[in-house]
C-alpha cells in the first residue's frame, strides 16, 4: 500500500510532526486492494487523508507550507492540498453524523478529534468502504471484514447508521455493477425499509451514481439485479415495465425483455471499443443500451407468421425514443447525453434496412450528434445480449460500420459541398430563398445526386436548385 502512495504524499506526511495518527481511507484502500488482487486495470489515483488527534485549525495550519490550502469542503471537516506538482489531495478531521431532518442534507454534523479510527468507519455505507491504512503503523484496519466481503463479491452494509442516507441504496446500484458484488440477504433487506426516503433524494444525486453505474461498470446486471432485489427498481418505472415482458424463443431464447436488457448490458461491458472510450461516451453507449427496448411493453403482441403464432415488437426502435428521452429527462441526465441516446434507440435495427450508400449518409444525418460507430456498440451488444445464443456480430452490422467509414460518415454526417458565401459569391442576397435551396442542396448531397463542390455549384447553375419545396426526408425510417 505504502509505495503505491504518491511519492510527494509519502514526504507530507512524513515531514510533518504534527501529523502522528493519520489513516488512509475511503475508496483507495478498496481499489488498491482490488488492483493487487488482479480486479482492477488501473491502480486508483485519488488518494483521502483522515486526520486524528487535530482540530480543523490545526490541520490547515500544517498543511499550509505544502501548497495551496482550499477549505471548500469546511463543513464536512475537508480540506483541499494543492500541491506545486499539480496534484490535489483531500485532508479530512473525523466526525459525527446525526440524522436530524428530511433530505440528503439533513444531518448535524459534529467534528470530534478523539473519534477512533473505528468509529469513524462505523459511520461508512459499506463494508469494503470502512476500511483504512495506518499510515505510520503500516497497518491495514480493516473493523468491518471488509476485505473478506471484498474478496467475496458481497455488498454489505457497514452498521444501522446506513440507514440514516437513504443515496447509499443508490451507491449499492452503481458499486454492485463496478465491482460484479452480490448483496447480502440483510442489506437487501434494510434498503427496502429505506423506500420512503427516496423522495428526500435530489435528483442531481440519483443523477450521479446512474452517471456512475453507466461509465464504470464492469457487470451492470449486477447493479440493476440489486435494484431489483431491493425493490428501488419501483422508482424506475420504464425499467420495471421490462420485467416478464415476453419475446420470441427462436430469436430470444434468453427470456423476457429484463433479461435480455441485463445481458445487452454486459455484453457492451465487454466491447473492447467500449472500454477505450471516454467517461461520457461510455456512459452514453451504457444507457443507450439499457434503454433500447424501453417501448417493447407497449409494442409487443403475439401475431401469426406463416401459420405460427409469434411474440413481435413492431416499431418499438422508433416508439423507444420519446421514452427513453423521458427517462433520462427525469434523471436530469446532461443534454448532450439524451440528444446521442435517443437516436441510438430509434435506430437500433437501421442494420437490417439500411443497404444503400443514400441511406448510410441519411442514417448518419438522423444519428447527429451521436455518430455510426456509437450505433455499431449498441447493435453489437444487442446481438450479444441473446444467451446461449453465440456471442457474435452479424456480418450486416460490421458491414454498416465499415461503409459508413468507406463514406467518411462513421464519425459525423457529410459536410455540405454548397454553403451561403458559394451563393453570395454567385450574386445572391442572404434570406430565406438561400435558406432553401441551401436544404435542397444537402438533401441532393445526401442522395448522392451531389458528390462534389464543383457539381454542387453545377447544380445551381443548371436551375436544379429551383426544383419543388424540400421534403423531409430525413425522418426516421427512411
Amino acid at each position: 500500500m505504502i509505495e503505491s502512495l504518491p511519492t510527494e504524499l509519502r514526504k507530507i506526511l512524513d515531514g510533518t510532526p504534527a501529523f502522528k495518527n493519520v489513516c488512509i481511507v475511503g475508496g483507495v484502500v478498496r481499489d488498491y486492494l482490488l488492483h493487487s488482487w488482479g480486479r482492477l486495470d488501473q491502480e486508483p489515483k485519488d488518494t483521502d487523508v483522515e486526520v486524528y488527534g487535530m482540530d480543523y485549525d490545526d490541520v490547515i495550519a500544517a498543511l499550509q507550507p505544502w501548497g495551496k490550502v482550499d477549505m471548500v469542503g469546511k463543513a464536512f471537516g475537508v480540506i483541499k492540498l494543492f500541491t506545486e506538482s499539480g496534484r490535489d489531495y483531500d485532508f479530512s478531521i473525523p466526525r459525527r453524523e446525526s440524522k436530524e431532518g428530511a433530505g440528503h442534507k439533513g444531518f448535524k454534523v459534529a467534528f470530534d478529534p478523539t473519534i477512533t479510527p473505528k468509529e469513524a468507519a462505523a459511520r461508512r455505507d459499506f463494508s469494503f468502504n470502512s476500511l483504512a491504512f495506518d499510515y505510520h503503523r503500516r497497518e491495514l484496519l480493516d473493523f468491518f471484514n471488509g476485505v473478506e466481503d471484498l474478496r467475496n463479491g458481497v455488498l454489505r452494509h457497514t452498521s444501522g447508521a446506513f440507514a440514516e442516507d437513504p443515496l447509499r441504496v443508490l451507491r449499492g446500484l452503481q458499486f454492485c455493477g463496478r465491482y460484479n458484488l452480490a448483496a447480502d440477504a440483510g442489506t437487501v433487506a434494510l434498503c427496502r425499509s429505506m423506500k420512503p426516503g427516496y423522495q428526500e433524494l435530489p435528483v442531481e444525486r440519483v443523477r450521479e451514481e446512474w452517471l456512475k453505474w453507466a461509465k464504470l461498470s464492469q457487470k451492470p446486471s449486477a447493479g440493476l439485479h440489486f435494484l431489483r432485489q431491493t425493490e428501488w427498481i419501483d422508482f424506475f418505472p420504464e425499467l420495471k415495465a421490462l420485467i416478464d415482458v415476453p419475446q420470441e424463443p427462436e430469436w430470444h431464447p434468453e427470456g423476457d425483455v429484463w433479461i435480455h436488457t441485463l445481458h445487452c448490458c454486459d455484453a457492451m461491458a465487454t466491447i473492447p471499443e467500449w472500454k477505450r472510450e471516454g467517461a461520457l461516451d461510455r456512459a452514453t453507449h451504457m444507457l443507450a443500451i439499457l434503454c433500447h427496448d424501453l417501448a417493447k411493453p407497449q409494442c409487443t403482441a403475439q401475431l401469426e407468421k406463416n401459420g405460427v403464432l409469434r411474440w413481435t415488437a413492431y416499431g418499438h426502435e422508433e416508439a423507444g425514443g420519446p421514452i427513453a428521452q423521458a427517462f433520462l429527462e427525469k434523471l436530469q441526465m446532461p443534454q448532450e447525453v439524451i440528444l446521442r441516446v435517443v437516436p441510438l434507440v430509434m435506430d437500433h435495427l437501421a442494420h437490417i434496412t439500411t443497404k444503400t450508400d443514400r441511406s448510410i449518409r441519411r442514417l448518419a444525418k438522423r444519428l447527429h450528434p451521436e455518430n455510426l460507430d456509437g450505433l455499431w456498440l449498441v447493435m453489437a451488444a444487442d446481438h450479444m445480449g441473446r444467451p446461449p445464443l453465440p456471442q457474435v456480430i452479424p456480418q450486416r452490422v460490421t458491414d454498416l460500420r465499415d461503409r459508413a467509414r468507406s463514406l467518411g460518415v462513421d464519425r459525423k454526417p457529410p459536410e455540405p459541398f454548397l454553403m451561403g458565401r458559394d451563393l453570395v459569391a454567385m450574386g445572391m442576397k442572404p434570406g430565406k430563398e438561400m435558406g432553401e435551396i441551401l436544404k435542397r442542396a444537402y438533401e441532393a448531397q445526401l442522395d448522392g445526386e451531389i458528390i462534389s463542390q464543383e457539381s454542387a455549384l453545377a447544380w445551381f447553375k443548371t436551375g436544379a436548385a429551383t426544383n419543388a419545396p424540400v421534403e423531409n426526408k430525413t425522418a426516421p425510417g427512411v
